[in-house]
């Protein structure tokens, strides 16, 4: 029975034998990063339910998310089988007024899939081995580390590092950021030498931990994590308060119908009750936190509220 309400609304306008169409997830960001994790996670627990429909993935990358947002609010409003993944960033560019005059309301808020939190990492043969000797050659030169971050200024990605820099007391406008285009980029550049630290995720990162290419100083949780991460420290025990979770989840476009959006929200309740998910979801590093629909709405606005209350330390909102 929970097939057939999953799938029922695809195939009622099917002829007999017809090939059920694939729905599609956007990626707002080029391959290997956090983003696309989110939507292979969807692909993938889709894939475990018989029937259920297939998703296949296409990539919009820029503006950090601006344009797959954009595109989904101007071009793409009402697709009933349209998904886009989203994340803590998203929210924090939205609070900012990185989307313009864009807010929580203009698209509809599915489901989310997990929490995942901040990392900072070097490469495996770093001489920092520790959060407190990165700090300590920060304090003395910090034009000397070049740090790899996923956007621009006020990007969680910087908010990390602004936020530890604080508390070490440096001014965040001395260090040295590059600016890259999703979290695959990043790892791509530190193993280049581009870059000797980057300001990241669990997720993103737990691709190439296992490869032992990297190092992961500190997670940014508030209590040790468990599994591949279960040996980091977090900044707290490092002597640094710095704590960020981030969401990763799932949207769609504002004209959607109820019919179209309660169909997806409900498919999503299932796959996340499913036994064999939270399995899925601890294998690209994400963590429990599950809600949809009007649940997950509300901690959206709040999440919104709370992030542009922080980047306003930083005079990064956006008035419009």
């Amino acid at each position: 029975m929970r097939t057939i309400l999953l799938t029922l609304p695809l195939l009622a306008a099917l002829p007999a034998g017809a090939a059920q169409p694939a729905a599609e997830c956007l990626v707002p960001s080029k391959p290997g990063g956090a983003m696309d994790l989110t939507c292979k996670l969807a692909q993938k627990a889709l894939q475990a339910k018989p029937g259920a429909p297939r998703l296949k993935l296409s990539y919009l990358p820029g503006g950090i998310g601006a344009v797959a947002w954009h595109t989904m609010v101007s071009q793409r409003r009402a697709e009933p089988d349209t998904l886009v993944a989203f994340s803590g960033g998203s929210l924090l560019n939205l609070a900012q007024g990185k989307f313009g005059k864009a807010s929580p309301d203009d698209v509809r808020w599915v489901a989310a899939l997990g929490v995942d939190y901040g990392v900072i990492a070097v490469p495996a043969d770093s001489p920092y081995r520790s959060l407190r000797d990165l700090v300590e050659v920060l304090r003395r030169d910090p034009e000397k580390i070049v740090i790899g971050m996923s956007g621009t200024i006020g990007s969680q990605d910087w908010m990390k590092m602004a936020l530890l820099a604080r508390q070490a007391g440096l001014d965040p406008r001395q260090l040295r950021f590059v600016a890259l285009e999703g979290g695959g980029e990043e790892f791509v550049a530190m193993q280049a030498g581009y870059v000797q630290v980057v300001s990241s995720d669990v997720s993103e990162t737990a691709l190439y931990t296992a490869s032992g290419k990297v190092r992961v100083l500190a997670v940014l949780s508030d209590k040790r994590l468990t599994g591949a991460m279960a040996g980091v420290p977090t900044a707290r025990e490092q002597g640094y308060d710095l704590v960020w979770p981030l969401i990763r989840g799932i949207l769609m476009g504002p004209d959607v119908s109820d019919a179209d959006y309660r169909r997806w929200v409900q498919a999503f309740d299932r796959i996340e009750s499913a036994p064999e998910f939270a399995q899925m979801r601890a294998q690209i590093g994400l963590y429990p936190l599950a809600l949809t629909g009007d649940a997950l709405t509300r901690y959206i606005h709040q999440a919104v509220a709370d992030y542009k209350r922080q980047a306003r330390q930083f005079n990064l909102v956006r008035e419009h």
